[in-house]
């Protein structure tokens, strides 16, 4: 009975998981979208990552105090109020065809993202057995991928309008944004009728009977989890952000919306390895598996950056499915045995993910003065720190 009360939660919750991950599917086809339709650089496309990423630095450690004090379903409710908000100012952002309104929009959005990944992440590593988070959190950031590959097939046709160079233009973006507005409302008021088991981890002790009287950055495991973290989304988001230019760019002969058809297809490879990470750790330990998907992501990135055509083209699109389990493992294993600590430490862990806001941008330099094949060097680097958190940065006890 005690496994089987948190099942519905777990399930709800999970739903959450789909809803970020769709917002982030649109991201990067919006990126290559605004490239043309508002005539910016790739250096100033990044911005969209920057607003998206930003919004996550600035909104978690809010969030995570708010939680603290009010509960994890008040961070929920806040969180989708705070992404329907942003969805419906893309309207107006259409209108003016404004670059900057539409940062502003995507703003806002991404902070109701913040919060619902700050409550969602730690809420279901506390739904159930420590000893198997990483397991469950694997599972439930599935569903993070699933919206994550419908969010590009989506905007290949409505962006690019499903056929090569069919024009762009503004609409679609207009109705996509304010149909998700109506439905993130609809998913709010469920939250606010459905009652949530409110769990608080013991405020006096960790996994055993230690008394907690640590600083939250004297728990190794958890510090070196934000540094792989920052690293990790830094490598994520900017192989998606520059994926249907490298695509375009690198003499395949590919058009926008075949692009953003291979980038859905990536996303999908990535959901496809989260469930056979999940299962794989069934018998492989979750920062062993994290190290092995890490090394073999720094060789595809070399092929990637060697510009062999589709060859490179392919390895890409196993960068997808080897970086499926990072986030998720990286994130649950930072929060192992934090005890009390454990919403103040989701919300430090949610803050890294500003390396997706820094990072990219480096990336649309280099793209932009030299190649964007040379720019997949930066992740690769990225990667290397992913590996040695795996091997060296984790470790199953940490030190009294």
């Amino acid at each position: 009975m005690s496994k089987n009360k948190y099942i519905f939660p777990l399930v709800l919750v999970t739903c959450l998981f789909f809803l970020w991950g769709f917002a982030y599917g649109l991201l990067d086809v919006l990126n290559k979208h605004f490239q043309e339709t508002l005539n910016i650089t790739k250096t100033r496309s990044t911005l969209l990552q920057g607003a998206y990423f930003g919004a996550y630095f600035l909104a978690a450690l809010p969030a995570g105090l708010l939680m603290n004090k009010y509960g994890y379903k008040k961070g929920i409710v806040t969180g989708l109020l705070l992404y329907a908000t942003g969805a419906f100012l893309f309207y107006p952002a259409a209108e003016n065809f404004s670059f900057n309104f539409f940062l502003v929009a995507l703003f806002i959005l991404a902070s109701g993202l913040a919060f619902l990944e700050t409550a969602a992440n730690p809420y279901v590593t506390v739904l159930g057995a420590p000893e198997t988070s990483a397991n469950r959190l694997n599972l439930s950031q599935c569903f993070n991928g699933v919206g994550s590959f419908l969010g590009p097939i989506l905007a290949a046709y409505l962006f690019f309008g499903g056929a090569k160079n069919a024009p762009a233009n503004l609409d679609s973006v207009k109705m996509i944004y304010l149909i998700i507005g109506v439905v993130v409302l609809l998913i709010t008021i469920f939250f606010l009728k459905t009652p949530l088991p409110e769990i608080r981890p013991n405020a006096n002790t960790t996994s055993g009977d230690e008394i907690v009287t640590r600083s939250l950055f004297s728990y190794p495991n958890f510090t070196n989890a934000v540094i792989a973290q920052f690293f990790y989304v830094a490598a994520q988001v900017g192989v998606a952000a520059f994926f249907i230019n490298y695509c375009t760019e690198n003499g395949t002969g590919i058009a926008n919306a075949k692009a953003s058809a291979l980038l859905s297809a990536g996303l999908i490879l990535f959901t496809a390895g989260r469930f056979i990470g999940t299962a794989l750790m069934k018998i492989i330990a979750a920062n062993q598996l994290l190290a092995i998907y890490a090394v073999v992501n720094i060789l595809l990135c070399a092929i990637v950056i060697a510009d062999l055509k589709w060859l490179s083209v392919y390895a890409l699109l196993g960068v997808f499915f080897f970086e499926s389990i990072m986030f998720p493992t990286i994130f649950a294993l930072g929060l192992k045995d934090m005890g009390s600590h454990t919403q103040k430490a989701s919300s430090f862990i949610i803050m890294a993910i500003i390396g997706g806001a820094v990072v990219p941008v480096v990336m649309g330099i280099i793209a932009d003065k030299y190649s964007t094949s040379l720019a997949y060097a930066v992740p690769l680097c990225c990667f290397i720190v992913v590996a040695w958190f795996g091997l060296r940065g984790y470790r199953v006890r940490s030190p009294t």
